[in-house]
């Protein structure tokens, strides 16, 4: 039909073009659902499938315009170059249409599995990648796509260029970015369930209102950089990445780009796209080779370019989608919660678990609207994103329930009509909704293994190849076909060689910082030191950058040849530190950094990001890797 070509740049006619296109393609839907012209009574299925490239050491590999190279056109790149996509066909609703779903699921991602390992390389699925950096997050990794470059800039402009994230769990995770990259943190298994016009926002409706039971049982999203956080941290970390929004002097509501909504819908699935076209700027502009209305003339399906573009870029958890499949327009309700794994089998029973709530929920409460206050609905989110199974919900007519006791006592036998009523065979039914039944009957959700496992690996090795152990696990147990409550706990045994945990500094630096100010006394550098067990404590300003080092050796001198004045010692910090001290960055060699220190005669290096200290690497880090190194030796020589 028609082609939409994305101008990177910020010209307000280009916007101006695209914001006409836009509202031209708002009004041609409305005359479709008014004349009868999308598709009614057919039921589909579909998904997409995120993923993760990881190297032999199970970070992050950006190789996906090589391995791409080798696959089919259902394959496509994703904004990080660690990152890939397959979009699946649709399927009919019935029959067995789940298990068709994983099989070739399964197909297409052993194809990706088998180029991957031409470059050394594996895929892992999963919410949020354990080994995952912040360094790995950088514009180097952004894949080189004029879309993505274009998105980054404009979010940019409208952001200010800072990106601000704050996540409090177990952890807290408190830090800036510069760039969208963080979108590429996160990967998910997107579910779409194709609905006629007329059911829309009924369907919608309780799509909305089922995504907190969904989350909490799929959760598989714990941590970000080693920090435990919530169960599904993707759901803070996507909203984060793209907020667009600027902090302001008042109190006044501004929608999130990401985001659940602001209220039910009454007739009709143009009220989701107006209330986004009011709330959500454009973020791309281009130009469109396509007029709808005509092609409403000719008695043709168009495109709707411009709106396609413009809701690819308005996050919503439950999307409203228009497609043309097989030159017939058809509207699809697409849910974006689930996070990527742990396994396919997993994935295809939230899948099935969720078009069965869906369609079960709206024969049973076709007046939910009136039963569930909307702020509830999105307060349960809130809940079951933050504490997975653990959460409690606000239900139908003010009830408050646990998540196990909603889904296996009322969920899940409402799914299972449904499904049935679909035309789902019975084996598919019994199969994935079994699936989910056993998880949340034992509590052992993607999250749950993931952070019992850390627990278990305890303090043993250095936390790179702790997260390596998790990862690895994640792999393997996916490669084995098991659902997550069926896998055993993560351990060293699944990593990989030690060696490739050593590679660079972020992989073992001490991130537990002790820093002082330059007007500090001396005296309590000193007892910092010793009660701490540090040799070298970093010196900050109020703005927490780094202006110095102070080590231990310095303050022995001074302490040594200092004559107290009426008892006292009140040297201040600044009289001692180096104010020029030798730093690195994260993503710093390991050999690089030994280099540097002999060169200078040193025994630490402050890790400075951007004039902030991280993290420190001193000669003590670096025994263990000569003790394994001679142990290694001592191995091959006997």
């Amino acid at each position: 039909m028609g082609r939409l070509d994305v101008a990177p740049s910020h010209d307000p006619a280009s916007f101006r073009a695209f914001t006409k296109a836009l509202l031209t393609d708002l009004r041609a839907l409305e005359q479709m659902i008014r004349e009868g012209r999308i598709e009614s009574g057919v039921r589909r299925i579909g998904a997409e499938q995120e993923m993760f490239l990881v190297d032999k050491g199970w970070r992050p590999a950006s190789i996906a315009l090589q391995v791409l190279e080798g696959l089919g056109e259902e394959f496509t790149t994703e904004l990080a170059a660690f990152n890939l996509e397959v979009n699946l066909p649709p399927f009919d609703l019935g029959d067995r249409c789940f298990s068709q779903l994983e099989t070739l699921l399964n197909e297409l991602l052993a194809q990706v599995r088998t180029e991957a390992h031409k470059y050394r390389a594996e895929i892992v699925l999963t919410g949020i990648l354990p080994t995952l950096s912040k360094s790995d997050l950088s514009l180097e990794n952004m894949t080189p796509r004029p879309r993505y470059r274009a998105l980054n800039d404009a979010i940019n402009q409208m952001s200010g260029g800072i990106y601000r994230v704050q996540i409090q769990g177990a952890d807290e995770l408190n830090f800036e970015h510069d760039s969208v990259m963080l979108e590429g943190g996160n990967t998910s298994f997107q579910v779409h369930l194709q609905v006629s016009p007329g059911e829309f926002p009924l369907l919608y409706n309780v799509a909305q209102a089922v995504t907190a039971p969904l989350i909490a049982a799929a959760v598989n999203s714990p941590m970000l950089f080693g920090k435990r956080l919530w169960a599904e941290t993707r759901i803070a970390l996507f909203q984060q990445a793209i907020d667009t929004r600027r902090s302001t002097r008042h109190v006044r509501e501004l929608a999130p780009r990401v985001r659940f909504g602001e209220q039910w819908i009454r007739s009709s699935v143009l009220e989701v796209y107006q209330e986004d076209i009011a709330r959500i700027p454009a973020l791309l502009g281009g130009t469109t080779t396509e007029d709808p209305l005509a092609c409403l003339r000719e008695g043709k399906a168009p495109g709707l370019d411009a709106l396609q573009m413009y809701n690819s870029t308005v996050y919503r958890w439950n999307r409203p989608c228009y497609g043309v499949y097989q030159g017939v327009p058809h509207l699809r309700i697409e849910c974006r919660v689930l996070p990527s794994g742990p396994s396919t089998p997993d994935e295809v029973a939230n899948a099935a678990f969720w078009v069965g709530m869906v369609l079960g929920v709206a024969r049973e409460y076709p007046d939910l609207t009136d039963r569930m206050a909307f702020s509830e609905a999105r307060a349960n989110v809130l809940a079951a994103a933050r504490r997975g199974l653990n959460g409690g919900f606000t239900w139908f007519d003010s009830r408050p329930v646990n998540a196990p006791d909603l889904i296996l006592s009322e969920l899940l036998p409402l799914a299972r009509e449904g499904l049935k009523a679909s035309g789902v065979e019975a084996d598919d039914i019994d199969k994935y909704l079994g699936i989910i039944e056993e998880r949340v009957d034992s509590r052992m959700t993607g999250a749950r293994w993931l952070e019992r496992s850390l627990v278990d690996l305890g303090s043993a090795g250095t936390t790179g190849e702790r997260l390596a152990a998790l990862t690895a696990a994640t792999s393997h147990y996916q490669q084995l076909g098991l659902p997550v409550h069926k896998w055993g706990p993560a351990s060293f045994s699944h990593g990989s060689d030690w060696r490739q945990h050593y590679l660079r500094v972020e992989q073992y630096m001490t991130t537990d910082l002790f820093t002082v100010k330059e007007d500090e006394l001396v005296d309590l550098a000193a007892l910092l030191m010793d009660w701490k067990g540090v040799r070298q404590v970093p010196v900050e300003d109020a703005e927490h950058r780094l202006i110095g080092l102070l080590s231990y050796g310095s303050v022995l001198r001074a302490l040594a040849t200092a004559r107290p004045i009426e008892g006292e010692l009140t040297i201040p910090v600044r009289d001692l530190m180096d104010p020029t001290p030798v730093t690195v960055r994260p993503e710093t060699t390991t050999l690089d950094a030994i280099e540097l220190m002999r060169e200078r005669n040193i025994t630490s290096l402050p890790v400075v990001e951007d004039e902030i200290p991280v993290g420190i690497v001193s000669i003590g880090d670096f025994m263990p890797i000569a003790q394994r190194l001679l142990q290694e030796k001592l191995s091959e020589d006997l």
